[in-house]
């Protein structure tokens, strides 16, 4: 077992432990938001299928029109329309003209197109104020192209991606099952909410963030309960799921009822305990029969920003993302932030933008002070033996994208 480790070390085997993933699901496209493509994904159309309108105007020939100004419009016979789904179907000629509408086909011996607003419309006839032009027609396959790869393995499906999926002609996505996480709590002092809180007892506040935080990294969260500070009964808890990756918080400390530890040791094989940052120092990973196991501290804060540092970037791996789990951006610290001797830190800010980006503390950052989080969002990352002044450039990793 390795102990003692930089955030770095600790960070490259978490993601040794993510093996190749191979389960997969078929999914109509209306199921399939959010979750993770599983492979690469072609057009098959080309979009749009022939050239076609950007704009709403006339097709005609531009040598027709090229003498057209305000002052001496250019006049053409309307010889018809050709609205979006209903194409004209004949030819325009020397002198004519067809009414398009934006996404319609642009007939044949038609070769530019005049915006209606530089046209005024008198009977059968329309009037050109200027000269018409090519710039407007999109050519075919401009968007797709039949055959092309525009989405690939390991594309998280925002809403975008998945109406070019559509786009593409696609009915049903391959993608990957979300990964099952189990989310084990252990303690004698933690009870459910709802429940009478015991004299020196806590909520179980960590399994709920955990499962909101495992879902957001595109795991699917499994509550397995709590384990009490007992060996016997955490042993029969570890036995309960399949799972891909199982948390659990508390438990993991020197403490003589940190009872994780010592049950993965003679059950499993702990591969490092104890990382040289701050919060969540005793993070520890382990392997029980055959499942990654990662040991996160029992303070709620700690618990949170471990799960974003180590249990977040293990899925993204897992599942192939090409996305990353996190984002590094630089800010300048409205507040003093304060290090730590021998450990890289992370303190809760709040993130903003004012003429460039600022961050200032959340206020008090003992690991125990869960609102920090709820109105926190970022993470401002000291490096070790360092504290940061009011003014000073830091380094920020958002916990989420709303600034």
């Amino acid at each position: 077992m390795r102990t003692n480790l930089s955030v770095e070390e600790a960070l490259a085997l978490v993601l040794a432990e993510a093996r190749p993933y191979e389960k997969t699901e078929e999914l109509p496209l209306r199921e399939a938001l959010h979750r993770v493509l599983a492979e690469d994904l072609s057009s098959l159309v080309d979009h749009p299928d022939q050239d076609d309108t950007a704009v709403d105007g006339y097709a005609c020939r531009q040598e027709d029109t090229l003498l057209a100004r305000p002052e001496a419009p250019v006049r053409l016979r309307v010889v018809g329309e050709s609205p979006a789904g209903r194409p004209f179907l004949g030819q325009v000629g020397p002198k004519e003209a067809v009414a398009v509408y934006t996404g319609a086909p642009i007939p044949k011996g038609a070769d530019a197109v005049i915006r209606v607003e530089d046209t005024r419309r008198e009977g059968e006839e329309v009037l050109l104020l200027a000269p018409a032009s090519p710039k407007d027609i999109r050519p075919k396959g401009d968007d797709l192209k039949r055959g092309e790869v525009y989405l690939k393995r390991g594309d998280l499906l925002t809403p975008a991606r998945l109406g070019l999926a559509a786009a593409m002609g696609h009915p049903r996505l391959r993608v990957y099952r979300r990964p099952r996480v189990g989310i084990l709590t252990t303690g004698d002092e933690v009870v459910e909410p709802g429940e009478p809180l015991p004299y020196g007892g806590v909520y179980n506040s960590n399994a709920y963030t955990l499962m909101g935080l495992v879902a957001e990294a595109g795991g699917e969260p499994v509550l397995l309960g709590k384990a009490p500070d007992d060996r016997e009964a955490l042993k029969e808890r570890l036995k309960a799921e399949e799972l891909d990756l199982l948390l659990t918080s508390g438990g993991v400390s020197m403490g003589e009822y940190d009872v994780v530890r010592r049950v993965l040791e003679e059950e499993g094989e702990v591969v490092f305990w104890k990382v040289r940052q701050q919060p969540g120092g005793p993070l520890l990973l382990a392997r029980h029969r055959g499942v990654p196991v990662l040991g996160l501290p029992g303070n709620p804060v700690s618990s949170m920003v471990t799960f974003f540092l180590y249990g977040r970037p293990f899925l993204f791996a897992l599942l192939g993302r090409t996305d990353p789990p996190y984002t590094r951006l630089r800010a300048t610290a409205l507040t003093p932030f304060k290090g730590a001797k021998g450990k890289k830190v992370f303190r809760r800010g709040i993130l903003s933008f004012q003429e460039g980006l600022v961050v200032r503390t959340t206020g008090n950052q003992s690991s125990g002070v869960l609102r920090s989080m709820a109105v926190g969002n970022a993470l401002v990352v000291l490096p070790e033996d360092q504290d940061k002044e009011a003014g000073q450039e830091v380094e920020v990793i958002p916990l989420t994208f709303v600034l």
